[in-house]
């Protein structure tokens, strides 16, 4: 009686992680799941250190390409027989009654579309990535997680709605992917997990965080420096989501806020810090929503 969960992770040169992922899901405790492994085009198939490792429910999918997180998690939900989707870096850990807590919500109420767990630092497991997003602010197209960096202290222990799920943990129903569709294609990375539950939220589905489900994310606690392909990408998508989400009124605000605020001072930061290869990724992701339709394919 217990549903069929498809998680779903991606793999790109990095083999040895998502081994220490396949790992930790020996822990789970739900009885019904499978694991797809999409490999996005690594430059060593990393089919045989995976069988190495007698990873249960597991199959392994190689793309010749390198499809981005959104096409390579859409191949994945296209290969995946649960009734839940869950979308699942590599670079995470999970705890045992993971998958339990995080169906519990979708059990309690037809209306829940998704839900993220409480993400974690893995290399400090006391502080709090994501407790739930804020709104994206419908002029700046600029958000951010509910208790970042905080000490985990309790403090953000309730079940929540919230604005948006996490990319590197969120659960999915499939009837809500038949209805609103997969990841849009075009974002390839970055943004696109806003643009999903904006989507979903507009089909009259709720998001939730979920507190009692944890799970422990490799990311930096300081997220690192930059680099130019990131500049790129969070520019381009930060533009691309808001043509495809906002009312026309909040587009022309954010074009002309983006145009007077954000691009000189981006270009100004990029010139102080010699950053030329950022100015020009800057540039590109700027001049791509200029000639190409937000539609995704």
């Amino acid at each position: 009686m217990k549903p069929l969960i498809s998680l779903i992770a991606l793999n790109y040169n990095q083999t040895d992680i998502t081994c220490e992922f396949l790992e930790s899901t020996k822990k789970l405790t739900y009885p019904n799941y499978e694991i797809i492994v999409v490999d996005n085009g690594s430059n060593i198939n990393p089919k045989e250190q995976v069988e190495a490792g007698h990873y249960p429910h597991t199959r392994l999918i190689i793309s010749e390409t390198n499809l981005g997180f959104t096409g390579g998690n859409n191949l994945g939900m296209r290969e995946a027989k649960g009734d839940y989707m869950f979308i699942v870096n590599n670079d995470t850990e999970v705890t045992d009654n993971l998958l339990e807590e995080l169906l519990a919500p979708f059990l309690a109420d037809d209306e829940v579309g998704v839900v993220s767990p409480k993400i974690k630092f893995f290399h400090h497991p006391d502080i709090i990535q994501y407790a739930g997003f804020k709104p994206i602010n419908p002029y700046t197209g600029r958000t951010g997680a509910v208790g970042s960096r905080e000490k985990d202290e309790g403090q953000h222990d309730k079940l929540t709605e919230t604005y948006g799920a996490h990319g590197a943990a969120m659960m999915v129903k499939r009837s809500v992917i038949k209805e609103v569709g997969m990841f849009a294609n075009n974002f390839f990375i970055y943004y696109e997990e806003w643009d999903w539950s904006a989507r979903i939220r507009r089909a009259g589905y709720k998001i939730y965080y979920q507190p009692k489900a944890i799970i422990y994310h490799k990311e930096s606690i300081t997220m690192g420096k930059e680099s130019a392909i990131k500049a790129y990408y969070h520019t381009r998508n930060r533009i691309l989501y808001m043509r495809r989400n906002s009312k026309k009124i909040q587009l022309i605000v954010f074009s002309v806020f983006f145009a007077l605020a954000v691009i000189p001072k981006s270009l100004f930061r990029y010139l102080r810090n010699a950053q030329f290869g950022h100015i020009k990724a800057f540039t590109k992701g700027v001049a791509w929503n200029l000639t190409t339709t937000s539609i995704s394919n």
